[in-house]
């Protein structure tokens, strides 16, 4: 198995800290301590490259480069900076005399950058690497009771498909099924939550999450599970705008699939930031409690 260095980027240590702690916290109890990455910077995130694709990849090239000095592949739970990471790589890999421009600034700060660094998400090392075995063995409270679906969202899947379909993923399905929670189909899976237009277009943004909720509500789910921070924020932000605009109860608790992972793993839940959520849990660990240990 490879070793990882962490990279939490700006989000989860920010509003999106349940996911940081609850991953390492996760990824502890299967054996695997994250050493975060000395000394990173913002990747730029999803609006930087559209502005400046070579500022950006000058950016994130010197995170590439951090994460290749210490001679271990990158672990980029933000769906953003996986996606922004991955287009740096690219990017700097092209031969372009941006690109080799970039490179010549790298290695003259000390950071050279030899394109021996890969960039995974969790949930691939996780289905992919460690296994559903070693995960199913960990698992000690029944969650069989509680009803899911996964919201992927856009960024994890696209333009780079090696993660998962870019139409119909299904990595993040099996490993919630290798946990025993009740995993329903979800046709909105991939579907955009509007990502940062909610905060400025306030209306296309509330339309956009009233899909995603009234789908996940329609299919009887007790949550919605994702591992995008941007996402699980304006699902969140927006149910009570929602429901007074639409005349509609949208009310749902939004978790990250680590959570749950932890949760199913006996964890207990104050470790794993279920605090954080902005709605209301009370029906959902009455459920959970419903559910028994194995």
């Amino acid at each position: 198995m490879s070793e990882y260095i962490y990279y939490p980027g700006c989000s989860l240590k920010t509003s999106g800290r349940h996911y940081d702690e609850s991953i390492i916290t996760v990824f502890k109890e299967l054996g695997i301590e994250l050493k975060e990455l000395d000394d990173w910077n913002c990747c730029g995130a999803t609006a930087s490259p559209s502005v400046d694709e070579a500022k950006t990849s000058a950016i994130t090239g010197r995170v590439l480069a951090l994460a290749e000095k210490s001679g271990k592949d990158i672990l980029a739970p933000c769906a953003a900076c996986y996606m922004s990471l991955k287009k740096s790589k690219k990017f700097l890999e092209n031969g372009s005399q941006k690109a080799e421009k970039i490179l010549k600034a790298l290695e003259d700060a000390g950071l050279p950058y030899k394109a021996n660094v890969n960039v995974k998400h969790p949930v691939e090392i996780l289905t992919k690497e460690i296994g559903m075995g070693k995960i199913k063995a960990k698992v000690i409270r029944n969650l069989n009771n509680i009803k899911i679906v996964n919201y992927y969202g856009c960024q994890i899947v696209r333009p780079f498909t090696e993660f998962d379909d870019p139409d119909y993923p299904t990595q993040m399905d099996d490993l919630m099924d290798a946990l025993g929670l009740d995993v329903v189909d979800y046709s909105a899976k991939t579907k955009c939550c509007g990502g940062a237009l909610t905060a400025n277009l306030e209306e296309p943004g509330l339309r956009l999450n009233y899909i995603l909720l009234k789908e996940a509500k329609r299919k009887g789910a007790d949550a919605i599970v994702t591992l995008c921070p941007l996402c699980l924020f304006n699902l969140e932000i927006t149910q009570r705008k929602i429901t007074k605009k639409y005349k509609e109860e949208v009310k749902i608790p939004v978790f990250f699939f680590s959570q749950l992972m932890g949760l199913s793993m006996g964890i207990p839940k104050e470790d794993l930031g279920f605090s954080r959520s902005m709605i209301p849990l009370k029906k959902f660990w009455e459920k959970v409690e419903n559910g028994g240990s194995k």
